[in-house]
Parts: C-alpha cells; structure tokens; sequence
C-alpha cells in the first residue's frame, strides 16, 4: 500500500480537500485504484451533531456515516463508495483506546498520547486503508490522507506525531506528503511573498514531517524567482513544487495538476515510476470538456435556496453540486439565490422590512424553488410561505427532508383545511399531525439515532411521476438523515405516496 498525505500551512480554507480528491482523480488517471481518508482533530465521535455553521454541511455516507463535507469531494471525484471509518475523528480515536483500557487490553500499562494514541491512530489508517471503495475485489493501491486543520495546531498534534512515525514505518518509497500553503500576494506592490510558505514548512520539518512536493495556493501562477526562493529554503526541488491557482470552476484542477506534472512527482516518492508514461499523459479528457463546457454556458437558471443556514453556503454544499450537474446536464448556467426562511415571515416584515423585501424579491425572480433539510422551528414558517408560493404560482420545487414535510404541511393547510396542520417537532400538542416522530429514533441521545444511510424505496405505482424522474425504475436507493415522517395524511384522496 501507498500513501499520500495531504497537509495544509498557514491559514484553514486553503482547499485541501478538493486538491486530494484532484490527486486522486489524477492517480486513478495513470491507472490506480484509490481510498480516501480524512483526519478531523477534534473531539467530536462524528459530525452528526455539530451546527452547519462550524464545519458545512453534515455528509451521510451509505452505511449511516454522518461525516465531513470533503469525503463528499471524494466520493463525487473518485467515484467511490466510503465509510464511516474513512473518516478519523480525535474523539473515534480517544473512544476506542478508553474502550480497550477499560477491558483491560493494555494489562496493566499507564495509557498514554505516545504511545497508545499514535499506535491506535496508525492501526486505523493501515485497516482502512484496505476496504475497498470502488467496487472491486481487494485494497486500492494508493490511500490519500487529508490532515485536516493547519499544521501547528494544538488539537492535531498527536496526528501529526503518529504520522511521523508512520512515514518512518512504511518507509519513504511508500509514503509522499503534499503540502498545501498560501503564497500571498501583496496588492500595492504585487509581489509574491514566500515567508509564509517558509514558516510552514520549517513548522512541519519540527514535527517530524518532510514535504515531497509543495501545492502553492495563490491568485496566478508562481513566478520562476518564486519557485526557485520556497525550492532554496524549503529543500523541496523547483519541479515539485506546483501552483494552485484560482480556477473558474473545481473541474479544471485535474488538468491543472497534470500539466504542472504533479504525477510525476507524486509516482517518484512512491517509487512507481513504471505508471509514468512519458509518451501519454494521463488521460482527462472528460473532466476537461466538463470543465470547458461549463465555463462556455451563459443562458442562467435562477434556484432560490430557502433555508436556515444560508450564511454559509458550505451548508449545503452536496446540495449545490447536485443542482450544478442539473444545470450542466440542461445547459444552463446555474445561479443560486440564498434566501434566508425566516426573511419572508411576518414577523421580518414589521421588524425588518427590508430584508423581508430583499428575500420576497428573491423569490419571486426564480426560476424554481428548494427547501433543503434542517433542524428546529426556526424559519419554519417561512418555509412553508415559500411552498406555498411555489404551489400557487406553479413554480417547480423541490423539498429534501424538511422541506418535503413543509410541503405536506403547506398542503394540508391550503388544500386539505387542516389549520392547524403542524409536525410534531414543532408543535408536540398539534391536534392535526402531519409530521410525526419515528419510533427508531431517540429524543435523548441525538448523535447516531436518526434514520440514518442508504435506504432501498421501491415503487408501487409505476405510471407516476416520481417512478417516471428515475427512469421506470423498479426501485431506488437513496440516502436519508431524518428522525421525523409524514403519518397523518397518507391516506388522503389529494396527495398520494407512490414509494414505499
């Protein structure tokens, strides 16, 4: 097994986990099979109950894995099925060598960071990295590891302490470390400044942790004096050190990442060279006309996004990648407008009007509407103006989870004189639930308790709409994180489930 660890300096934000997956993406080009792993240092078990304003939006793999939002990138790039142990959290870590110690496991010793915690997270990168995610029988040849956070951060310390000795361990012909930092650029002088990179680097090299290969972040390419400075100083050779630059779409890095002969690089430190095809580059020739033909479409299509957690739109970010591949696969140039639910209440009118007429005018200029998932009463009613206005004025919608309990709400408010029509996370007391509390869920423990993963959903009626949007197809899988069902109206004459 190879690896492949990908690091970040100086600032968070950088992209690390596009420019793994982008690795990947390149190394299954030069004929690889690859697995992905992202380390997340803090002490959450899982990303299940953290808010969408601290990480982005919560990513459910098939097996229930409630994960970051980058082995979504993964997934999306490699084309790829994970786990939920794909994903190395401080608190899964610390959870499982507490577990073995209270069972006695360690007989005895005095259970430490060094050697217990970086003996544990070792074993678990080695295990995992043997599953296989792509479909086909045994372990992939390359495991990309994205270090997430910064390097010099306190919380990702013993990480960075068990990869040291794990690059030692395995051995350098096995093991290449790519690190991500940010060469700034000075707007009054327009220099390019390397003593960030430098820093890091030197930051790095304390920790035990040598770079192969240094991905610049900046605005434009590196200058060739630029190279030649970071190659001087931090000991990484001129030709391994690339530039990411801003791109106009995520589907270009691929390419951008082969034309600097970054595979090379890469295939060098783990002593691969017989997949370096000097005569044939890696073939890429779909993710570039994707990311051609993207830049080259200007009729726009306008989605209004109505949701709680719109301040970030890294909240729904496996949302705006589904509605990107629609409107790339219509020819359209996608356009999203953010507009915050609880904006179109009532109460918004009176207190900021304003911004109650900002979010309306939204509304009502696009071309079709979706409310995603989220939890809690805020912004609800909201919602529920926006399902309705979508209804009366025939305008297309689309609710995931929360927002398809809306529309069954809305509907059985308008259409079917249930007033009162409320789910039961709302209104406990509702006299008319449509929207009710599934009994395979917990209301004391909120980690890990919802439905939660790839469920299968077969068709009963086949001449329907929803069969007709997946092909006639006799079922389909689909992935689902809700504690909450629809009861109170299935039976209805005006609104039918043709899915069970």
């Amino acid at each position: 097994m190879k690896y492949v660890l990908v690091t970040g300096g100086v600032v968070s934000g950088l992209g690390k986990g596009v420019t793994a997956s982008s690795i990947g993406v390149l190394l299954k080009a030069c004929g690889l099979r690859v697995t992905s792993i992202k380390i997340d240092p803090y002490l959450n078990t899982d990303a299940g109950t953290m808010s969408p304003f601290e990480h982005g939006e919560v990513y459910v793999l098939d097996d229930g894995g409630e994960v970051d939002l980058d082995l979504g990138n993964y997934e999306r790039f490699l084309d790829i099925k994970l786990t939920r142990d794909n994903n190395i959290t401080t608190g899964k870590i610390y959870q499982a060598v507490i577990d073995k110690e209270r069972r006695g496991d360690y007989l005895g010793k005095t259970v430490q960071v060094v050697p217990h915690i970086t003996d544990a997270i070792q074993e678990w990168i080695e295990r995992v990295a043997l599953i296989p995610v792509d479909g086909l029988p045994g372990p992939a040849d390359v495991c990309v590891i994205e270090l997430g956070g910064t390097i010099g951060d306190i919380e990702s310390m013993p990480f960075t302490e068990a990869l040291g000795q794990f690059s030692y361990r395995v051995g350098a012909g096995n093991f290449c470390l790519i690190h991500v930092s940010l060469v700034p650029v000075i707007s009054a002088v327009g220099e390019q400044k390397t003593k960030p990179t430098q820093h890091s680097v030197r930051g790095l090299r304390s920790l035990g942790l040598t770079p192969n290969i240094l991905a610049c972040r900046s605005t434009s390419a590196l200058e060739e004096n630029v190279k030649q400075k970071l190659s001087q100083f931090c000991h990484v050779p001129a030709e391994n050190i690339i530039t990411l630059y801003d791109v106009p779409n995520i589907w270009h890095l691929p390419s951008l990442l082969r034309d600097q002969k970054a595979h090379e690089g890469i295939l060098g430190a783990l002593n691969l060279p017989g997949f370096v095809n000097v005569a044939r580059e890696p073939n890429l020739k779909e993710w570039t006309s994707r990311a051609e033909f993207c830049d080259m479409l200007l009729e726009p299509v306008r989605i209004a996004v109505v949701g709680k957690y719109t301040g970030l739109s890294d909240s729904y970010l496996s949302l705006l990648k589904a509605l990107l591949h629609a409107s790339v696969s219509l020819r359209k140039k996608l356009v999203v407008d953010w507009v915050p639910a609880s904006d179109i209440e009532d109460e918004t009118a009176r207190e900021n009007p304003d911004a109650y007429k900002a979010a309306w005018k939204l509304l009502k200029g696009a071309d079709g509407v979706l409310v995603p998932g989220g939890f809690g009463d805020r912004g609800v009613e909201g919602k529920i103006l926006a399902a309705k206005y979508a209804r009366e004025n025939r305008i297309p919608f689309l609710g995931i989870c929360l927002g398809m309990q809306i529309a069954v709400i809305e509907f059985a408010r308008s259409i079917l004189g249930l007033q009162d029509a409320n789910s039961t996370e709302f209104d406990p007391d509702t006299k008319s639930p449509c929207v009710v509390f599934m009994p395979e869920g917990s209301k004391t423990h909120l980690g890990g308790t919802m439905r939660l993963g790839s469920r299968r959903t077969y068709f009963q009626v086949m001449d329907s709409k929803s069969a007709k949007l997946y092909g006639n197809r006799g079922f389909v899988d689909e992935r689902h994180r809700h504690r909450y069902e629809v009861w109170g109206v299935k039976n209805s004459r005006c609104i039918s489930f043709p899915c069970k």
